[in-house]
């Protein structure tokens, strides 16, 4: 069954959007789904602790119970990168810790969906990244790109490097972040052509609801099925 890397081209491109939009969809397909955030930066202080919004999003998007601590392991409060905020709190980024978490997850569900943090090569510790972490745990990728202008070189260097690191990018999503990028259609058939994956959705720019983002998902699941070997 699907163990799938969310990624994008930067930050702030959809990531979580288009994450919490595949467990709904993995859910109304009638699958178990756990959802992942293993290090997130921008958390808020709550009565129970730092807590961040896309982990919470991706909590509730889920079907599996889990505690916020297997879903969101390293939960850090300024909104900076996560080792510059790891380092800053004098904590190290282990990935037993991330492995213990994300094996149990992973036996409770049908589909594991990880969200990175960043983009696709944003830096884990002084000498690792999230690209890292996906090829540990040899996830399929999602790649999330941002359609505003720059979005071709990003997400044509993403790709490449998706590739170098022996990764399937099992598909991708076109996520409108400026409602008034000029040429959109063009742009899309651009990455279309130079990228082999297939493009799961182009998402219209909102705020709101990831309805629209479910339903052009749910067309394209089985494009996110692990590829099978004879």
């Amino acid at each position: 069954m699907p163990r799938l890397f969310v990624t994008g081209t930067d930050t702030g491109v959809g990531k979580t959007r288009v994450a919490t939009a595949l467990c709904a969809a993995f859910i109304a397909a009638g699958k178990r789904v756990a959802a992942m955030k293993p290090i997130a930066s921008g958390c808020m202080h709550t009565p129970d602790g730092l807590r961040n919004d896309d982990a919470e999003a991706l909590r509730r998007a889920m079907n599996v119970r889990a505690g916020y601590a297997e879903v969101n392991p390293y939960a850090f409060l300024p909104a900076i990168a996560p080792h510059i905020a790891a380092m800053e709190a004098g904590r190290t980024i282990e990935f037993e810790v991330l492995d213990r978490c994300f094996e149990r997850l992973s036996l409770q569900s049908d589909v594991t969906i990880v969200e990175g943090a960043g983009g696709w090569l944003a830096p884990i510790d002084a000498g690792r990244t999230f690209a890292d972490l996906a090829a540990h745990w040899q996830l399929d990728v999602v790649l999330v790109v941002g359609l505003r202008l720059g979005c071709l070189n990003h997400a044509l260097l993403t790709v490449e490097s998706i590739e170098r690191h022996g990764l399937r990018l099992a598909g991708w999503v076109g996520n409108s972040v400026d409602p008034h990028f000029e040429r959109l259609p063009e742009n899309l058939q651009a990455l279309r052509t130079r990228i082999a994956a297939p493009c799961l959705g182009a998402l219209p720019h909102s705020i709101n609801s990831t309805d629209e983002a479910v339903k052009l998902l749910s067309a394209n699941l089985r494009e996110l099925e692990p590829l099978r070997h004879p």
